[in-house]
């Protein structure tokens, strides 16, 4: 396959504990982007952070439920980015919960569709 010339990548920082519509945020946010047909999307899940409430989260052994921070990765031509990133922008629209979406420049050298191991 051809790389992708004016690719970006969205980032997109939620908590693991953020919902919408009673599913996990990062979820919904992955698989809005699978329907869109976005080239692909990872979340992420850190160890430690805050964000704008200032709330440092990180892993507590003593907690039930652990809130951490989750980074989105989505990646896809620039046009295409740029209209998912509205969509995204509407799911933060709906809830209370903050975040935060970057989008950057990417130079995509190699996409390529493994096979199935037989």
């Amino acid at each position: 396959m051809v790389p992708m010339k004016n690719a970006k990548v969205m980032r997109i920082f939620v908590s693991s504990t953020d919902k919408y519509k009673h599913e996990p945020m990062y979820e919904a946010i992955v698989y809005a982007a699978k329907r869109y047909g976005l080239a692909g999307a990872t979340v992420l899940k850190g160890v430690m952070g805050y964000g704008a409430s200032s709330n440092v989260t990180t892993v507590n052994l003593f907690e039930l439920s652990e809130k951490l921070p989750l980074v989105i990765e989505i990646v896809d031509t620039t046009e295409k980015i740029e209209q998912f990133s509205e969509i995204v922008k509407s799911f933060f629209d709906q809830v209370r919960y903050g975040g935060m979406i970057t989008i950057e420049d990417a130079r995509i050298i190699l996409y390529k569709k493994g096979s199935v191991k037989s």
